[in-house]
């Protein structure tokens, strides 16, 4: 069975770290000088290893084998959130990286292909998903013109542009050159550390609805309009807030999460009653009768602050991802090769988080590994993992891809 080289999984995870650090994570956002830096050294790393690296159009980075035999597909993303952890996404991209090497090593194995993926913009700063569904032939040219940085307004074919991208082709993926595509991550909540476990095998990635509930009052003088007659959109907003907190366990899942992640007021002055308000709002849940019971109170709340007044109240479905179902016989060779490296330290369970997965499982079998979060810390600096679970995690991966390599031939 092909074993891991612990040295070269760190050295490879601390030198990605170098590009963009920032205290102990990394400031590494999609295109930067930093970003692209980091897929120009991974691709260096992809031809030491004997794979044939290629950077497309969109700023993937795909590493493919020569072998004539079975084929697997990893991979991750290696750029991050704004002052963000060092091992969101580049763990899944080394771990590819180093079953590639470790398989493509063992002539046990010769012939068997495990190609490498870092998906461009996972992590969303002008998309959604952009880079795994351009390869998987699922994102149009008019949505890259009209996409834009969140941040800072920067349009992405500007962007591309800049990377020094613009005018190459974008990869596609030929679904059938793969038996299936496996993933790892950081789990990035604290389910397995506080179960004192050392790998999760994902069964489903949860599907994400988000949604703008939008409150329309009148705005006045703060300090001349009665209360008894103000229509506040603010405490309208507040008050819903409050109803989905009291209703929405009622009717939630085991996992089921809900989170208001921004709120706006307009005018926003602080001697001005605010006469419209807007709130964006998500639900995640892996099982989609949940997700819709979740989404009919959300209405049925709103229709009823909207009747009771005194300000308007109505509520939009902005975007709704399908939950994703990992592949059977993927979970059964990552649940056999953690039960050979971690005995009993193991769990299956479901992923709170978006994948570049969940994108991939619309086109071939896909599965994923999680290792534990210390503290269940990520998209911030502080974000880690022991060694120890990272090169737990990188042996269980190796092995698993393995496997499927080896069950196929």
């Amino acid at each position: 069975m092909p074993t891991i080289d612990p040295d070269r999984v760190m050295g490879d995870l601390r030198r990605m770290a170098e590009f963009g650090r920032y205290k102990t994570g990394v400031h590494r956002p999609t295109y930067s000088n930093d970003d692209m830096a980091a897929r120009h050294w991974l691709a260096g790393r992809m031809a030491d290893a004997g794979l044939e690296p290629e950077i497309d159009g969109i700023g993937n980075v795909i590493g493919r084998g020569q072998g004539r035999g079975p084929r697997v597909l990893t991979g991750s993303h290696t750029e991050s959130q704004n002052h963000a952890g060092w091992l969101d996404g580049p763990l899944g991209v080394i771990y590819g990286l180093e079953a590639a090497r470790a398989i493509g090593a063992d002539p046990a194995f010769a012939g068997m292909v495990v190609d490498v993926g870092a998906w461009a913009d996972e992590e969303g700063h002008f998309g959604h998903f952009m880079g795994s569904r351009s390869f998987c032939g699922e994102l149009a040219e008019a949505e890259i013109d009209a996409a834009e940085d969140r941040t800072r307004g920067t349009r992405m074919r500007d962007a591309l542009a800049e990377a020094g991208l613009a005018g190459r082709p974008r990869a596609p993926l030929d679904p059938q050159r793969y038996l299936a595509y496996v993933e790892a991550h950081i789990e990035q909540g604290d389910w397995l550390e506080a179960s004192g476990l050392g790998v999760g095998i994902v069964t489903s990635i949860v599907g994400i609805w988000q949604f703008q509930a939008t409150f329309e009052g009148v705005q006045n003088h703060a300090g001349t309009t009665r209360m008894a007659v103000r229509k506040d959109a603010g405490v309208a907003l507040a008050r819903l807030c409050c109803d989905i907190e009291r209703r929405f366990p009622e009717v939630a899942g085991e996992r089921s999460v809900w989170t208001t992640g921004r709120i706006t007021l307009f005018p926003g002055a602080p001697s001005i009653i605010p006469g419209r308000a807007e709130m964006l709002f998500q639900i995640r849940d892996a099982d989609p009768e949940t997700l819709l019971r979740l989404e009919r109170s959300l209405f049925e709340l709103a229709a009823a602050a909207d009747e009771a007044g005194p300000c308007r109240v109505s509520v939009q479905a902005l975007r709704k991802s399908t939950p994703a179902v990992m592949d059977a016989r993927v979970q059964a060779a990552l649940e056999g090769a953690a039960e050979r490296h971690a005995p009993g330290r193991h769990t299956r369970m479901p992923s709170g988080a978006g994948h570049d997965a969940q994108v991939f499982a619309k086109h071939m079998p896909a599965g994923m590994l999680f290792v534990p979060s210390i503290g269940g810390i990520s998209h911030h600096w502080s974000e880690d993992t022991s060694e120890a679970d990272i090169l737990t995690g990188a042996q269980v991966f190796v092995s698993a891809v393995a496997d499927l390599l080896a069950t196929a031939s």
